[in-house]
């Protein structure tokens, strides 16, 4: 028998009308850690409506943003936030990407420069040499086999 998530009480915006504009804008910055590429202002899950709620009480209880998402860190981690902090455990995160171009780079340079270089065509003297020791040489045919019909 499977148990299925109770479903979310449904949301209750605060009255004050720019109290809820700032809960809005900061539930899109909030990942759902249920759903994890949704954020919690569009995420169906019930912890969402949960931290929809924590949010909206935390703002209506005149705390700031940095202090919001600071309480949401503490419980759930970094990656609660989509833009997370610079530092030590996120380090990787922010530079990560830079860093595989880098490499990629890197290993492409490494790749073309390594390429054997295009031959020079042969000068006419070289050409006369090599003519010269092919006719010296009446087992070898100097034509290339697509010379022949």
């Amino acid at each position: 028998m499977a148990f299925a998530e109770p479903a979310a009480a449904p949301d209750q915006p605060l009255p004050d009308p720019a109290q809820e504009a700032r809960a809005q804008g900061l539930f899109r910055d909030i990942r759902c850690v249920v759903c994890q590429h949704e954020s919690i202002a569009d995420s169906p899950a019930g912890i969402a409506a949960d931290m929809r709620r924590l949010v909206r009480d935390e703002v209506a209880a005149g705390r700031t943003d940095e202090q919001i998402e600071a309480g949401l860190v503490r419980r759930y981690g970094d990656y609660v936030l989509f833009r997370p902090p610079f530092n030590a455990g996120t380090v990787l995160l922010w530079l990560g990407p830079f860093l595989v171009v880098l490499i990629a780079g890197g290993v492409l340079l490494t790749t073309l420069r390594r390429r054997p270089a295009e031959a020079a065509p042969l000068t006419p003297t070289e050409e006369a040499a090599l003519a010269k020791r092919l006719a010296e040489r009446p087992d070898l045919d100097a034509s290339s086999p697509h010379d022949h019909p």
